[in-house]
């Protein structure tokens, strides 16, 4: 197995795509998932169990006691998959598949030795389908634009979950703690940026528009988080500016 797909779950009893996640299993035994459950206060862990011992060789689960964001759930998911030798390829996704595991999967295939990031946007076309919620899409342009400033390069969704590593580049990703549990994201592109310079980054990265994005109704970022958005994205820029 050289991709590993980590999906972090927080309270997804009711929305979880139990049916998508096994025909995509079904059909790709070569992908290993890692389900990271955030201290979910429903059902979540034992649904997700109960899938990781149908699909024992291809699925693994983290139960973390409390929750702590999606960040540290991510993390925790990367440094398991890290140990792995044979794991080349590291992605994340939303727990509701906005992004399905088939797009990932695709995308993956673009990381070789030239490309160590790849990362899915949601740029709407002619030939794609994406759907979001009109006042998440204006809100969205307004924190994209302003990340693609203080990143100081040319970049339309940052925030877009799903996202593809090289082993090369993922440790220097994950390494240390966050300062934001929905915006390390922006972390991420910061991180590589000092390490590799902003030249190499750009280089070495690919923004892809997706076939498919479908917004749902229960989104696990509250709209209340917005107004402390501001502050962590502040505290990022802080941390990370040379």
């Amino acid at each position: 197995m050289s991709l590993c797909i980590i999906v972090p779950c927080y309270n997804e009893a009711k929305r979880f795509p139990l049916a998508r996640f096994e025909q995509f299993k079904s059909s790709h035994e070569n992908v290993h998932l890692i389900l990271v459950d955030d201290g979910s206060k429903d059902n979540t862990l034992d649904l997700i169990t109960t899938l990781a011992t149908k699909y024992s060789e291809q699925i693994s689960v983290i139960a973390l006691p409390k929750n702590k964001g999606k960040a540290t759930a991510v993390q925790e998911g990367m440094w398991m998959a890290y140990e792995n030798k044979s794991i080349t390829k590291f992605a994340y996704l939303d727990a509701d598949l906005s992004t399905s595991l088939e797009e990932c999967f695709s995308l993956s295939n673009l990381i070789n030795s030239n490309s160590h990031f790849v990362f899915g946007s949601r740029v709407l076309k002619e030939d794609n389908t994406i759907e979001r919620k009109w006042y998440r899409y204006i809100i969205g342009r307004v924190i994209a634009n302003l990340i693609a400033q203080m990143l100081g390069i040319r970049v339309y969704d940052t925030q877009c979950g799903c996202k593809i590593i090289s082993r090369d580049w993922v440790k220097v990703g994950f390494d240390g703690p966050f300062s934001s549990r929905w915006l390390f994201d922006v972390e991420l592109f910061y991180r590589f940026i000092n390490a590799f310079g902003k030249e190499q980054m750009v280089s070495s990265s690919e923004e892809i528009p997706l076939k498919q994005w479908i917004d749902t109704d229960d989104s696990r970022v509250k709209f209340s988080y917005f107004i402390k958005l501001w502050s962590d994205l502040w505290l990022i820029r802080q941390r990370y500016k040379k």
